[in-house]
């Protein structure tokens, strides 16, 4: 049996037990058998039990005791209405870091909570046990922090506030993965409404120290945490608001600089100047974590044979594995050179696109970019006012080229000559590449929704808000559009856009769904290293893979065999019908581009610079050619060039080789 976690509730004390606690294998209410003490404070003790109803397996609960020797009864009674409250909180929610609650009772003068039994140690535990934590496994971390918050603050009638965000209320549970614990203050919010001054010093917002306290306190408290663990400064001990008198690089230099502006930002003494939203928080922290120089460091350090928690010899899923490289026993590859390349004035972050006798490419200089296909010459290029870092798509009835960009606008320009028809301004920055169907453009934006809009004049026909960024790419089909957001969350619209059916992975994801035209099955990857493959007509999850690391990119499958590309740095080949592991190629370095199947090969870059094709059917590499940069867009194919463009500012034309 795991050794019982410490503090499991987020309360102080030694754990030892008084002579009002319950015994070792005494039995509460004719269910619950005693294990032992897993900690104990001022209201009570939390213990670990084995649920008897579960004859035949060994069901473990948390049971949380509220027992109070006060005598006044005013005391008691706003004891156990706090009490309460949480065990009213935790019932109402459904989120993969919320513990599940399973009872709550009264009996013999005390109240009782039971529930999910979680296998792990709290973060205040783990920065006394080690010497010090990856940054980005801590990126990991906050990333799911601003999830379960974003989602606490995002019920209704009223948002919930934690108010008590701090290590010691953050387990890490045996999978790796945030669970929030200790809901004993948190509360619905109302606006205007004072409240007593409650939290941790050192942790607690400046409001909070004034009885006010918003969403945006929560935001704080977590800055605070994140700032705890990468500098191993206790807030409690120093003087509060005095973050910035402790710089995380004088005592962290491996966080990224962009990291430590994250926290700061969240550590502003005015609410008003700190992130609005935790969902704008999780964005932030994602950008950097999913960028191919970030996540590449996390797995530089590590053989990616072995993969993080995948035996080296096995697929994750225990079965013996056919890893393939250029180091396989095999004819030597083939050397393949560009045919043309063409230099924009910053990185290509996206997806090249080809019509007719044109190659269209944007760049995040601001341009989208119109070439011959057969030369590589210039036509046109069409300026925006900010960053572009999607793929374009071709209207081909309007004659248009259609895109959008990071200043919130989405564009339609004439493909021939580079005139703008027409624009259609969002909210937010656009980093989703749109989809042309049923004579309208469907496409995602970073306020929060996808976007159904006209092809002919860009006029709205719906937006369907998922309350977090949209950075997929939609996949439409004759009767449904579906997309995924930032939060998780994989949703199933109506062409009309009203919900079919959503489904939340346990991670942020930025790929695209690939609907398979012959199964109708969707297959999705997501942060938290699973692929799914999904029932369009239903939302029911027919498998999942998991690989060594976030799955970024987005698959596409052909005969059987669904390809896709992980973090940890190979390209995988499974069963479409068992999901089994056919193959799986080693690039050494994380994968975040998007495969594409040609006539029995895959085409693919990768953050090692290279561009790869590979026998689909085997694995075996074919041929591959170093650009300057880490490719991080899918290529294209138009008659006998295949495109790719690369973070060293160059789209490639190479000669179609098999």
């Amino acid at each position: 049996m795991p050794e019982p976690t410490k503090q499991f509730a987020g309360m102080g004390g030694d754990g030892q037990a008084n002579d009002t606690s319950l015994k070792a294998n005494s039995i509460l209410r004719d269910r619950y058998r005693i294990i032992g003490i897993i900690g104990s404070g001022g209201m009570g003790t939390v213990y670990q039990a084995r649920d008897l109803m579960f004859s035949e397996a060994k069901r473990l609960v948390a049971i949380k005791e509220m027992q109070t020797m006060v005598t006044d009864p005013n005391v008691k009674q706003n004891m156990l209405k706090t009490f309460q409250r949480e065990a009213n909180i935790l019932a109402s929610l459904s989120h993969p870091s919320v513990p599940i609650i399973f009872d709550f009772f009264n009996m013999n003068d005390r109240a009782y909570l039971i529930m999910e039994y979680i296998n792990g140690r709290d973060l205040e535990a783990l920065l006394g046990q080690t010497k010090d934590l990856p940054v980005e496994k801590v990126m990991d971390w906050a990333i799911e922090l601003c999830d379960v918050l974003h989602y606490l603050h995002s019920q209704q009638p009223d948002p919930i506030i934690f108010r008590d965000m701090k290590p010691s209320n953050v387990m890490i549970d045996s999978l790796g993965k945030v669970r929030l614990i200790d809901f004993g203050i948190a509360k619905a919010f109302q606006e205007g409404q004072k409240h007593t001054m409650i939290g941790t010093e050192g942790y607690s917002a400046p409001e909070q120290y004034k009885g006010n306290v918003s969403p945006v306190s929560d935001i704080y408290n977590l800055g605070a945490t994140l700032h705890h663990i990468l500098t191993r400064k206790d807030p409690r001990l120093e003087t509060p608001f005095s973050f910035q008198d402790r710089p995380i690089p004088n005592y962290n230099p491996n966080v990224p600089p962009r990291f430590i502006n994250v926290i700061e930002k969240a550590l502003q003494y005015h609410a008003h100047e700190r992130y609005q939203t935790c969902a704008e928080m999780k964005a932030a922290i994602e950008e950097i974590r999913n960028r191919p120089s970030a996540v590449a460091a996390r797995f530089l350090s590590t053989s990616v044979g072995d993969a993080p928690g995948v035996a080296a010899g096995t697929s994750p899923a225990g079965q013996p594995q056919h890893i393939t490289s250029f180091f396989d026993d095999a004819p030597e590859a083939a050397q393949v050179q560009p045919k043309w390349k063409f230099v924009t004035e910053d990185e290509i972050r996206a997806s090249p696109i080809a019509y007719r006798e044109m190659a269209f490419v944007g760049s995040y200089d601001t341009n989208v970019w119109a070439l011959k296909l057969e030369s590589g010459e210039q036509v046109w290029k069409f300026p925006t006012k900010a960053g572009i870092a999607s793929s374009p798509a071709i209207d081909e009835t309007n004659k248009t080229i259609v895109f959008g960009s990071e200043d919130f606008n989405f564009y339609a320009v004439d493909y021939r000559t580079g005139r703008i028809s027409w624009t259609f301004q969002t909210k937010d920055r656009i980093r989703s590449s749109p989809r042309v169907a049923h004579e309208h453009i469907f496409f995602g934006s970073d306020d929060g929704r996808i976007y159904a809009i006209s092809a002919i004049n860009g006029r709205q026909l719906w937006a369907f808000d998922a309350a977090s960024p949209v950075r997929s790419r939609p996949f439409v089909t004759n009767e449904l559009v579906i997309f995924a957001s930032s939060s998780g969350e994989v949703y199933a619209l109506s062409l009309s856009g009203n919900r079919k059916w959503h489904f939340r992975t346990r991670g942020s994801v930025i790929a695209s769904p690939y609907v398979d035209p012959v199964d109708q099955i969707c297959y999705i990857g997501s942060s938290d290293s699973f692929l799914y493959a999904i029932d369009t007509e239903s939302g029911v999850v027919s498998w999942r893979f998991r690989s060594g690391g976030p799955v970024i990119g987005t698959a596409t499958a052909n005969k059987g065999l669904v390809y896709f590309p992980s973090t940890d740095g190979f390209l995988y080949a499974v069963n479409a019908q068992t999901s089994r592991e056919r193959w799986k190629f080693n690039a050494g370095k994380p994968i975040v581009s998007s495969p594409i199947y040609h006539k029995g090969s895959i085409y693919f870059g990768g953050s090692d610079d290279y561009f790869y094709c590979i026998d689909a059917e085997s694995g075996k590499e074919k041929w591959k050619y170093k650009t300057g940069g880490s490719i991080t867009g899918a290529p294209c194919i138009s008659g006998d060039l295949i495109l790719v463009g690369s973070m060293d500012h160059t789209l490639y034309a190479f000669p179609l080789v098999n």
